[in-house]
């Protein structure tokens, strides 16, 4: 069952205005965007966006039936939103929310290949009408770039060795399902023995980020909604590891004003326009409470921003 990560949390930094256009850039399984328009008056307005089609599907009928707000559902990545917007003949929004994590829907798929708790093909992408799979790219691109993705999206230091030991196997025979490849990288990494987490966690992770081109996306729905969410709306974005919490908070600590000392005496202001304002000057987590019924919350980051300060 999929359960939406700080729900509460992210409507308390999302709605400043019940009467407001929303966008969930996000769906899932619609959790977030079913609690948002329980919060909108009768004039308010849900965009709910997302790359998997099957998605869009599983909760179309939830979210407009008997909906007395426009609901509106795209099937396309959210670094395409200013233009989606434009599309459906609005302007300005009161506020985005961004929940980064993967669906548990994706995730327990076999066939979708984002996880080798389950046997099936190395797909891995978000949107399977369009793109390369993961494995044509464990299967074509050579040792220095697997290594260079395995490095810097899974942050392992074990990139060479893995990116190594993929070249050696596929030499051998193609590699195609998600249990062949955590095998081959188990035995890379010197087995599971004392360690926390499986040894072929943080490759798959990087493997789905460059299939997917995800933080290339997040800069750009971050640079096209600063410039689409009103003054005084919000921008909610949950992350799930240090790459995409890193992004985010640097992006926004670009619109936060600094001050600069001058050599000649007082300071100067220094902030990209808009201006935005961090609603919690550190990252929400979730509650033990949560923590330990959704283990899927523990590594949630929750960053709030308003526009206009």
């Amino acid at each position: 069952m999929h359960i939406p990560v700080m729900l509460n949390e992210c409507l308390e930094g999302l709605i400043t205005d019940p009467s407001g256009i929303y966008v969930d850039g996000t769906l899932g399984n619609g959790g977030h965007s079913t609690a948002i328009l329980e919060r909108l008056e009768s004039g308010g307005i849900l965009i709910g966006f997302d790359r998997d089609v099957d998605a869009i599907e599983r909760v179309k009928d939830k979210l407009k039936a008997g909906a007395r707000k426009r609901v509106e559902l795209v099937h396309d990545n959210y670094a395409n939103m200013a233009e989606q917007l434009d599309r459906l003949g609005l302007g300005k929004v009161q506020g985005l929310l961004l929940d980064l994590g993967v669906s548990s829907f994706q995730l327990d798929l076999a066939e979708r290949g984002f996880s080798f708790q389950h046997d099936g093909p190395i797909d891995m992408r978000m949107d399977q009408t369009s793109g390369q799979t993961a494995a044509e790219l464990v299967n074509t691109a050579d040792e220095q770039e697997l290594a260079d993705i395995i490095y810097r999206y899974g942050e392992d230091h074990a990139s060479r060795r893995i990116a190594r030991a993929i070249v050696e196997a596929r030499m051998k025979m193609q590699i195609e399902t998600t249990a062949q490849l955590a095998g081959i990288i188990e035995r890379a990494k010197g087995g599971r023995k004392g360690k926390k987490i499986h040894p072929a966690t943080k490759t798959f992770q990087a493997l789905r980020m460059a299939v997917n081109d995800e933080l290339a996306s997040i800069e750009q729905v971050l640079e096209q909604m600063v410039e689409r969410v009103a003054e005084g709306g919000r921008i909610v974005v949950l992350t799930f590891h240090s790459l995409e919490d890193r992004l985010v908070k640097q992006f926004f600590n670009r619109h936060v004003p600094r001050e600069e000392s001058l050599q000649q005496g007082g300071v100067r202001r220094i902030y990209e326009e808009p201006l935005v304002k961090w609603i919690w000057k550190k990252p929400l987590t979730a509650s033990n409470e949560e923590q330990g019924a959704n283990p899927r919350s523990r590594s949630a980051k929750l960053r709030v921003v308003e526009i206009g300060a």
